[in-house]
């Protein structure tokens, strides 16, 4: 049975509530949630401009089938770059956008059809196109879509630059550092140890440590590498995932924003579902398993129990203890005035521009941070090889 069929006789009440909503999410969403990434097989960019295309093209007249034709001759001819290999079979993406025609035309739904896709087309992504179907206004779908995922796009592209630039910044900052202290300075300190004299404490303190990394430089890469590899490995696991997804939370400075991205995230799938005529349970399946942070995606189970033992979704979110109060406050005055929807959407306003401003702060108030550390460090450097220099020749 397709989805849109299972939903409609859910619509007439052939079969219980909670099975209709279970029916909109994808086999795929009872996946383990740290398992698997939605779009790790193709940039999230490539879909909204999929979706807006296909959006253009039925708000304009043209029928699905020759509409996904057209969508297939225009991937054609974008550079190789875009036409990354896919899934198991290694198929391009317009190759797997002429399967998705081929079985329309065939008689299939656009949501089963896509639905044959799990590696580049999500539940997420499945489910709206179906409910865009049921209702008739599968361009409008396709549009909120679209804008959905561009918002996540440029909202994740924002706190990727704020932690990004800080950490290469740190990156460099140490490289040269590692590089002054095993190649530079032991050339320069051999000088001063030829003279049998008693050097100051921050030579001292220098030379140690420039002797200590020049002699273990090479364990000590051999042990950052396997320590990397390592900790990639284990965070593959459920365990490694949920420590890691929880410890991110905590960060100073960085963990707030982690937490406001994922609850603008949630928020703003979770009311976009919602207004396409997802139910309830369905809709909170879906965004759990969009969500980035799989501690967040576990704390969605929890909510999901509690509505579907009747509390509604304002006051599940609220005994997580995870969301901000106000969270809470907005949804319970959207239940109240009937619009929980809208309610959604603008905690997602919101929180997207709390994110925003936030990002930028951050990079405004690192930059600096790590230039004077930076300083400091090549100071004490350059401090601890001058000293012996004017006790050797005293500045009159």
């Amino acid at each position: 049975m397709s989805v849109v069929e299972h939903n409609l006789l859910s619509a007439r009440k052939l079969i219980p509530t909670h099975q209709a909503a279970d029916s909109y999410c994808a086999a795929d969403t009872k996946e383990k949630i740290y398992e698997r990434d939605i779009f790790k097989r193709v940039r999230t960019r490539d879909l909204c401009i999929l979706a807006r295309q296909l959006a253009t093209l039925l708000r304009a007249g043209m029928p699905l089938v020759p509409a996904l034709s057209a969508l297939v001759e225009q991937l054609q001819g974008v550079p190789k770059r875009g036409l990354m290999r896919l899934g198991s079979q290694g198929d391009t993406l317009t190759e797997i956008m002429q399967q998705v025609a081929d079985s329309v035309n065939a008689g299939s739904t656009l949501a089963n059809a896509l639905k044959k896709h799990p590696s580049v087309f999500s539940s997420l992504f499945v489910n709206m196109v179906a409910a865009g179907e049921m209702s008739g206004t599968l361009e409008d779908a396709l549009l909120r879509l679209a804008e959905m995922l561009e918002k996540r796009v440029n909202l994740a592209g924002k706190v990727k630059s704020a932690v990004a630039y800080p950490a290469m910044m740190v990156v460099v900052a140490a490289g040269v550092v590692v590089f002054l202290l095993s190649f530079v300075v032991p050339s320069i300190t051999e000088i001063f140890l030829e003279m049998n004299r008693t050097l100051p404490w921050p030579t001292r303190l220098l030379i140690s440590t420039s002797t200590f990394i020049k002699t273990y430089l090479l364990l000590i890469t051999i042990i950052v590498c396997a320590g990397f590899c390592g900790s990639r490995f284990w965070l593959r696991s459920k365990e490694g995932r949920l420590f890691m997804d929880r410890s991110k939370l905590k960060l100073p400075l960085f963990g707030k924003l982690f937490l406001k991205l994922e609850i603008a995230r949630l928020t703003r799938t979770l009311g976009i579902l919602l207004i396409s005529g997802i139910p309830v349970l369905g809709a909170l399946e879906i965004a759990k398993s969009v969500m980035g942070n799989s501690f967040i995606a576990h704390a969605m189970d929890s909510v999901k129990d509690l509505v579907s033992r009747g509390d509604n979704i304002a006051g599940a979110v609220r005994k997580t203890g995870l969301f901000p109060p106000i969270v809470f406050h907005i949804l319970a005055t959207g239940q109240i005035g009937g619009n929980i929807e809208a309610a959604l959407i603008d905690i997602a306003d919101m929180f997207d521009g709390e994110v925003d401003r936030q990002a930028k702060t951050l990079v405004l108030l690192l930059e600096p941070a790590i230039l004077i550390i930076m300083g400091i460090i090549i100071g004490f450097i350059v401090l601890a090889v001058l000293l012996p220099i004017f006790e050797i020749n005293p500045v009159l």
